[in-house]
């Protein structure tokens, strides 16, 4: 893994924090990796943009801020637009694709779920950042799956452990379902040349 930045945006409500902090936990805890996280919000928590980074290496973290994140993960188009230049020329964009329209750009990848609609399939649009967080998990293989399960297992309030892995394991499903087979660098270029309509 050597060091991996990520940041995580969204608006309030939207559960951008719990997504960062089990991110950080699968990574530090149940991957035996070292992580930190880090926090910020609008004035006023549930509505307004707000934001989670995590820094996950095979060594000690000794510098918790990130400067410009391998992964952003974009749930809302006002947190995209305020970080989208932040990402690395060769990152990876993870978005809410009903809410978010992104710009391709070459050499980035592009990864969109619905995961919003997949939440409200499962009766509790709350859970869409699990769903996100599956999404995650399957695109960037950071730590194994059952890491990520566990880690959500662990994190959630007792009693929802059951809607919160059935969230996880459809955005786990909703990438093989949707881009497992595909060569990332492939997509990659695909969607570079085909420009945002590609993203849709």
């Amino acid at each position: 893994m050597s060091r991996t930045e990520i940041r995580i945006t969204g608006f309030g409500g939207q559960g951008v924090v719990l997504s960062g902090f089990i991110i950080g936990r699968a990574v530090a805890v149940h991957a035996g990796k070292h992580a930190t996280m880090m926090q910020s919000f609008g004035p006023e928590a549930r509505g307004s943009a707000c934001s989670a980074t995590v820094a996950a290496s095979d060594e000690e973290v000794l510098f918790p801020y990130i400067e410009r994140p391998d992964i952003f993960v974009a749930m809302s188009a006002d947190g995209y637009e305020t970080y989208r230049d932040d990402l690395k020329e060769d990152g990876i964009l993870i978005y809410e694709r009903d809410l978010v329209h992104p710009v391709s750009k070459e050499g980035q990848r592009a990864f969109g779920v619905p995961s919003t609609r997949i939440a409200e399939s499962l009766g509790r649009s709350i859970v869409q950042n699990i769903v996100m967080l599956g999404f995650f998990a399957a695109v960037t293989g950071i730590v194994p799956r059952e890491a990520m399960r566990d880690a959500v297992r662990a994190s959630v309030p007792a009693g929802t452990e059951e809607l919160n892995l059935k969230a996880f394991d459809a955005g786990y499903a909703y990438f093989e379902q949707e881009y497992k087979g595909a060569n990332p660098r492939e997509e990659e270029e695909t969607a570079a040349a085909a420009g945002p309509a590609a993203h849709a």
